[in-house]
């Protein structure tokens, strides 16, 4: 947000306005914003209101530029200090003060007022990025995305109201109004990691993969070494079972995350699908050393020894009866999952042994039944 300046910025509308007629009303106006800038007191705020309202008295003083020119410079002052509304303005002053604007700027004479108007322009643009903090600390999205959109009309070049239109609209659920915020963000050169990550998972929730792993490979190509991109692009691919894909992510995957259990076995199923089944055992025991509770790598090792015991013909034994322990203890973990009780049942029918498949083959009854 632009820096709070209002002293200067005042300062440099003195300037200008020497060019002004010099009746008694418009010196009342000057004056008391001089006096305002001195004291920093609010009632010289009020004092110059009154009397650039008193300007305006006739239909020709409604059409004068000049006059309305300090009207504007006045209100917009009130509107950009008196953020607690000390003065008590009527709750339609903010949409007054910028019909005003509006409607000096589309004036022929616009042009010799420039400095002024640009001066309104950055009031009105704070306050209504104050408003629309306001209503997203308060949870009201909607009116939150139309204060920031009211910002962003005065000021469209001041990038960071583009990041509150776009979370607003997030939190709104407007996901497709917030994906197009973001994308734009993406695109500029002051672009941040949390901008990329953010659009990614908008695109996600629309369904939109394909945009979302643009996206953050476009981040991964700006911020190499950020971990949640490139946990997030692993994602995708292990999401998607494109394991080749995720194969070139492994390393890295694993050096930023040598304590993660989850990480290990995302990379030992990878290794498994692919049939690089020594790096996908290695990896399932390092998942499990990580975190004994998990039940997915215990029962993907046991169904790995299983496999391995078909393919492997010369060490057959030796990985069914691994298969079988690693299953056992998955049935314990788990032990109404069918998946594991019929891999089980499959085991013990290749090993022959009849009390354990009978003993399976009740657990599996009793389940159906």
């Amino acid at each position: 947000m632009q820096n709070r300046k209002i002293g200067l910025l005042i300062l440099a509308l003195f300037t200008t306005s020497i060019a002004f007629g010099q009746s008694e009303a418009l010196k009342s106006v000057v004056n008391n914003l001089a006096f305002y800038k001195k004291n920093n007191d609010l009632k010289y705020l009020s004092k110059a209101k009154k009397s650039a309202d008193s300007l305006i008295v006739t239909h020709s003083d409604s059409t004068d530029m000049e006059k309305n020119i300090y009207r504007l410079i006045v209100n917009s002052s009130i509107l950009y200090t008196d953020s607690l509304n000390q003065l008590k303005q009527p709750d339609d002053f903010l949409d007054k003060t910028a019909k005003l604007l509006d409607e000096l700027s589309e004036r022929k004479k616009a042009f010799n007022y420039q400095p002024e108007l640009d001066y309104s322009r950055r009031s009105l643009t704070n306050v209504y990025i104050r408003q629309g903090f306001k209503y997203t600390n308060s949870g009201e999205f909607k009116k939150a995305v139309e204060a920031f959109q009211s910002a962003k009309k005065y000021s469209p070049s001041f990038k960071p109201v583009n990041v509150y239109i776009a979370y607003a609209n997030n939190k709104l659920g407007n996901l497709e109004d917030a994906a197009k915020y973001y994308s734009n963000l993406i695109n500029t050169d002051s672009t941040k990691t949390e901008y990329f990550e953010t659009a990614s998972n908008i695109y996600k929730s629309l369904g939109d993969t394909a945009k979302a792993l643009q996206i953050i490979k476009k981040g991964r190509s700006i911020v190499p070494g950020n971990k949640q991109l490139l946990q997030d692009e692993a994602n995708i691919y292990n999401n998607k079972r494109d394991y080749k894909s995720l194969e070139k992510l492994i390393v890295p995957l694993l050096d930023n995350n040598p304590n993660n259990a989850g990480v290990s076995f995302v990379a030992a199923n990878c290794y498994d699908h692919l049939g690089q089944y020594d790096k996908a055992e290695s990896l399932y025991l390092r998942a499990i050393e990580l975190d004994g509770s998990a039940y997915e790598p215990v029962f993907n090792l046991g169904l790995l020894y299983f496999k391995l015991s078909t393919i492997k013909k010369k060490d057959a034994d030796k990985y069914l009866t691994s298969a079988i322990l690693w299953l056992e203890k998955a049935s314990e973990m788990t032990p109404n999952e069918k998946n594991c009780l019929e891999l089980l049942q499959l085991a013990y029918a290749k090993s022959g042994n009849t009390n354990q498949l009978e003993r399976i083959n009740d657990k599996i009854d009793n389940l159906t039944h």
